[in-house]
């Protein structure tokens, strides 16, 4: 029998660094889980002087953060690393993302030191989802400004890209 379970999504929530979670679980031990926190993503600088970036990663950063939610078994290899308090893991099996963010649309060039996401929200979710954001929008992003770079050097030129065999991921 065939399987047709291609379809389903990989819950993505635990793609972080596990500071990103002893954080959060020192932000609700300092009474600190409802403080509201904001903080953006930007990068420093454009290697080999090239002006500028593209933003890219937007689809997934928002198919992410649609579908935060901490599993049974999150919850479970959580419990069993005997760091985290039980008040902690209660919230993770409610939790509910309510951060408010906002983008540079997807394809728009971007510069250095501007923000390309901001986020905005209790301090606990915000640290939460770092590393994920970072990881996507970094990525994608590298990709689409080298992909536009190859195209502007190619002056009309058809390009062709054999990268799938080495790419990561």
């Amino acid at each position: 029998m065939k399987n047709n379970n291609w379809n389903l999504r990989t819950n993505m929530t635990m793609l972080t660094d596990f500071y990103e979670l002893t954080m959060a679980n020192g932000y609700l031990l300092h009474g600190m889980k409802d403080k509201i926190a904001c903080f953006d993503l930007y990068f420093r600088g454009i290697p080999d002087s090239g002006g500028f970036a593209i933003m890219a990663g937007v689809e997934q950063m928002i198919d992410y953060l649609s579908d935060l939610h901490f599993t049974d078994s999150d919850i479970e290899y959580l419990d069993d690393q005997g760091i985290f308090c039980q008040e902690f893991l209660h919230y993770l099996r409610n939790f509910k993302f309510s951060c408010d963010v906002w983008c540079v649309p997807e394809g728009m060039p971007i510069f250095p030191n501007e923000p390309r996401v901001k986020v905005r929200g209790p301090i606990m979710q915000a640290q939460m989802i770092e590393t994920m954001l970072l990881v996507t929008i970094n990525h994608q992003s590298l990709i689409a400004t080298k992909a536009s770079r190859i195209v502007r050097a190619a002056a009309g030129r058809p390009v062709l890209e054999f990268g799938a065999r080495r790419a990561q991921g």
